[in-house]
């Protein structure tokens, strides 16, 4: 890590560095600085870091919800300074109806397409968002196929599972509905990448945003087990689910994320994926 290259994007000294685990892009650090504040640095060396597009996603979340994730402090190319946000990845009963609270609001922001304005990340993986009209052709095209085209490459995915892959992805309108709107989802709520103080969430890092069905946002959560039921009591509440999401909608929109496990660990997750197109009869 340059220190210098810190010190003068601040104006401050640093007075103490210690390595930060979790992050996908390059290493991450907490600082103290002169001040006796805390804030974190990422750094990537590579000559095309995309740590741009996290500045981005956080700054772009800060402007359009109440989401409370880390203000961006400065960003130039493989360097992103960010606020530090206390909190640990273990939620009671009561931080869980919270984190139900704050998804539920930022699920009320809209737009009028699926995707997004620019090009975002998930597991420091691209992933693209432009713009679409239909969501089901959205899912289809740019997370399912996407992705499992990207494991192909990669070597991880046989490509006999992604030719069941694509047979399913030709029936997607047997399970799913056109949403009533797109909505501005956080993309990647595994339980590192959101933190609690005792009963309130204090902040949401590592966004993979765009606009989509929420439901996408809700299945990803039972995938690891980040949140249980008093999430989904709270959140229910607040947006209640149609039938059906539980016994149909979560595992068909959990293949996204398991094809970014595909995609970046192969293994056991391919199993995952061949279970979960078995279950819908491919």
């Amino acid at each position: 890590m340059n220190r210098e290259r810190i010190e003068a994007a601040l104006g401050l000294a640093v007075t103490d560095v210690s390595p930060l685990s979790g992050g996908c892009i390059g290493q991450v650090y907490r600082l103290r600085l002169a001040d006796g504040r805390q804030i974190v640095a990422k750094v990537d060396e590579r000559p095309e870091s995309w740590l741009g597009r996290e500045g981005k996603m956080l700054t772009y979340l800060a402007a359009h919800s109440d989401l409370p994730v880390p203000a961006v402090l400065h960003q130039e190319q493989g360097l992103l300074l960010m606020e530090y946000l206390p909190g640990e990845s273990h939620f009671t009963a009561r931080a869980q109806e919270h984190a139900a609270e704050l998804l539920a609001a930022l699920h009320q922001v809209t737009a009028a397409a699926y995707g997004l304005e620019m090009p975002t990340l998930i597991g420091g993986l691209h992933q693209p968002n432009p713009w679409t009209d239909s969501w089901l052709t959205f899912f289809r095209e740019q997370r399912l196929l996407f992705m499992g085209q990207e494991g192909v490459r990669s070597g991880r995915l046989p490509t006999a599972v992604f030719r069941r892959l694509a047979d399913l992805c030709e029936h997607l309108d047997n399970w799913l509905e056109e949403p009533e709107r797109p909505s501005l989802i956080h993309g990647d709520v595994w339980t590192t990448n959101v933190l609690a103080v005792g009963d309130r969430i204090t902040g949401f890092v590592d966004p993979a945003i765009y606009y989509a069905d929420p439901e996408i946002e809700l299945a990803f959560t039972t995938l690891f087990g980040t949140f249980g039921r008093p999430f989904f009591a709270r959140y229910g509440e607040i947006r209640p689910l149609k039938p059906g999401f539980f016994e149909e909608r979560r595992d068909l929109y959990n293949l996204y994320p398991l094809l970014v496990h595909v995609r970046l660990f192969g293994g056991s997750y391919v199993h995952s994926v061949d279970l979960t197109l078995q279950q819908f009869g491919f």
